[in-house]
């Protein structure tokens, strides 16, 4: 750690990253390519003069202040809303658009989900990406990577959650530079001529038609979904409840090509490739060899934002360990890290980048000092111990982040990690070997029956760990401040176990100090804390006043429908609160002395003596609303999700009239009281 500390390009990416957050968070820089193009240009003529005239450390400060606005630079150039061809800069109420399919994601409900490229608006050619919903159809077809369809629907702003802390699809596209959306039928688009031939469509291609060749030969549907997902990185045919016993056994890993089944790929190559080291130049032609092979798995798995990224680490990796040089793993994850960032700065919000090179760091790291704790005379218990503290590693590696964002830890995960990664080898190799002969057409049958017999027993082994329910601890609350004092805290222990020296004992006290001090904090402030809430519910009526680490429910569902409500468990774990329902909700409620009236199906407000109160209109009240605001003045209308339609359109035109305000939480989220 202390080397990688003192690793100039190590500061440089430290500080591109902080210019990266800068420019994406903040929009620091607005002033155009041409401005960006001559700043660029000074820093170097500063650099070049500071280098020859200045003394080392006003050189260095300089030099990290570049790297930082070379990541506010990279962002600024990568993002297709600054150029005056980007597509939302070309549209008109009655605009046509061609879009490219690039991506297609996994079905909804009722919608089939592509990432399209809009490359025409009217005749204008144009940049920029959005979300594509095609109504589904029993007749027709999907849509495939590389074909052109042609609409006059126009686009839709993305929609943010409706209520506090569900996940944000918005942001989350947002994040891959997609703004709007599209919702159509089979009956609004026109399918063209598909374009041309490009890397990407080449690759869906190659890997439809080994889809096809996979089929003949009667996997299951869970199977084939594993086996898509495992050799091919789509994982669009996943059942839901497949996904949720992955995820729960912690073996989700597992389902998506990453550094894991690129690293024991490379391994599994330099072993094959071992012999070419006798030969002249030998190594270099081995590492030449294995980097083609791995790019060309890559290739073949759809060029995918996380294959992509595995592959591009261990080509590093793979090329540093030519060198022979000590700490090449982490040199060459920092150089690695810095191209992809380069190239793309925003996988640095992609929660797949953070976990793989957090669970990378920590096997460097961490597994080292664990493996060195026993040493096993026995071959198989040093395999053993050896994989066990690989595991351990990366969970520590990924453990804060992964409870800041999933908010649960499968204590199985173990278990899970021993029984299938020393087969997944033989999985890769076997998988990869079934593909090549079922494409040639010569795959025998009973080789295909053996290799859908393993990943069945794979599926049933991690479906049965999943349902260990005593050992998945769910709903765990873990702040973005917390997350990053325990990732200090976790970097302390490592320096303090490498060098146990008095300078890093007291920066270790010193961080568990501040871990207190975050917890002390987080914790006084949910205690002080009250509001009350009117959540959005489809067809339904949920009230909820909050108290401290208390929350009451107020709803008519019943107690088993209101613990699965995701609405309910977000907000609980985002607020790290506990709640208990209410039988009924009363049509007068008083909250910071202002009443908050009720008014349900029933239609009653004549209240003696009641002004000014908040009026919350549910299931679609037969009322004249301009008698309601003329008798009792309310200084809020607040419509929830178990209204008609037709009577919140008709409540919002005679609030307009009226001039007063009308909140509709289908349309503008929860509403929100606060102390």
């Amino acid at each position: 750690m202390k080397k990688l500390l003192e690793y100039p390009p190590f500061h440089f990416l430290l500080c591109f990253i902080v210019g990266i957050a800068l420019q994406f968070y903040i929009q620091i820089w607005l002033y155009g390519f041409i401005y960006l193009l001559s700043s660029l240009i000074g820093f170097l003529i500063i650099l070049y003069f500071l280098k020859r005239s200045s003394t080392r450390k006003v050189f260095s400060t300089v030099s990290l202040l570049f790297f930082i606005f070379i990541g506010v630079s990279t962002t600024y150039i990568h993002n297709p809303k600054n150029y005056s061809s980007y597509y939302e800069r070309q549209l008109t109420n009655n605009s046509t658009s061609t879009l490219t399919i690039q991506k297609v994601l996994k079905s909804g409900s009722y919608f089939t989900k592509y990432v399209a490229k809009v490359s025409h608006v009217d005749s204008t050619k144009t940049i920029g990406y959005i979300l594509l919903n095609i109504q589904k159809d029993s007749i027709l077809g999907s849509l495939n990577v590389g074909n052109r369809v042609f609409i006059k629907t126009p686009f839709k702003e993305l929609i943010p959650p409706l209520n506090p802390h569900l996940f944000d699809y918005k942001q989350y596209l947002a994040k891959q530079y997609i703004n709007h959306q599209v919702f159509i039928s089979k009956h609004q688009f026109k399918k063209l001529e598909n374009s041309k031939l490009s890397l990407i469509s080449l690759s869906a291609h190659i890997r439809e038609r080994i889809q096809t060749s996979l089929k003949k030969y009667h996997f299951s549907n869970d199977e084939f979904a594993v086996i898509n997902a495992l050799l091919l990185g789509q994982r669009q045919e996943i059942s839901k409840g497949l996904l949720e016993s992955y995820t729960n056994a912690g073996a989700i890993h597992i389902l998506a090509i990453s550094g894991l089944h690129i690293g024991i790929l490379l391994l599994l190559l330099s072993h094959f490739f071992k012999p070419l080291e006798r030969l002249p130049n030998g190594t270099h032609i081995k590492i030449i060899c294995i980097v083609l092979l791995l790019w060309s798995f890559a290739f073949i798995a759809g060029l995918s934002a996380s294959v992509v990224r595995a592959v591009t680490m261990f080509t590093f990796v793979a090329i540093g360990q030519s060198f022979k040089r000590k700490k090449v793993v982490e040199y060459s994850l920092i150089s690695s890290m810095f191209i992809l960032l380069l190239i793309k700065p925003i996988f640095l919000f992609d929660v797949g980048f953070q976990l793989s090179y957090l669970a990378v760091f920590g096997i460097v790291w961490v597994q080292p000092i664990l493996y060195n704790l026993w040493n096993p005379k026995l071959w198989i218990l040093n395999k053993f111990w050896s994989l066990f503290t690989v595991s351990i590693a990366a969970q520590a590696g990924v453990l804060p982040i992964s409870l800041y964002y999933f908010h649960q830890f499968p204590g199985l995960f173990i278990i899970s990690n021993l029984i299938i990664i020393p087969f997944l080898a033989a999985i890769l190799l076997l998988g990869i070997l079934v593909i090549i002969l079922s494409t040639l057409n010569i795959l025998p049958q009973v080789i295909a029956n053996i290799y859908g017999f393993i990943i069945s027993i794979m599926n049933d082994f991690v479906n049965w760990i999943s349902h260990q329910e005593g050992f998945l601890l769910k709903e765990i609350s873990m702040s973005l401040l917390a997350m990053l004092v325990w990732y200090i805290f976790i970097v302390l222990v490592y320096q303090t176990w490498i060098h146990k020296v008095s300078k890093n004992i007291i920066l270790l006290l010193t961080s568990i100090i501040v871990l207190h001090g975050v917890y002390f904090y987080e914790k006084h402030h949910i205690n002080s804390k009250d509001e009350f809430i009117i959540f959005h519910k489809n067809r339904y009526s949920i009230l909820g006043k909050r108290n401290g680490n208390k929350l009451a429910i107020y709803s008519f569902l019943n107690d088993s429908i209101l613990s699965q409500e995701k609405l309910l468990q977000s907000y609980k774990i985002g607020e790290h609160v506990s709640s208990k329902s209410i039988d009924s909700i009363f049509n007068i409620i008083l909250y910071n002395n202002t009443y908050i009236l009720v008014v349900d199906s029933l239609g009653i407000y004549q209240i003696n003596g009641m002004q000014n109160p908040v009026v919350i209109l549910q299931n679609s009240p037969k009322i004249n609303l301009n008698r309601l605001i003329t008798s009792l003045k309310p200084q809020q209308i607040i419509a929830d999700g178990s209204n008609y339609k037709s009577y919140i359109n008709r409540w919002k035109e005679t609030c307009n009239k009226q001039k007063t305000p009308f909140w509709y939480t289908g349309l503008n989220g929860a509403y929100i009281f606060k102390e």
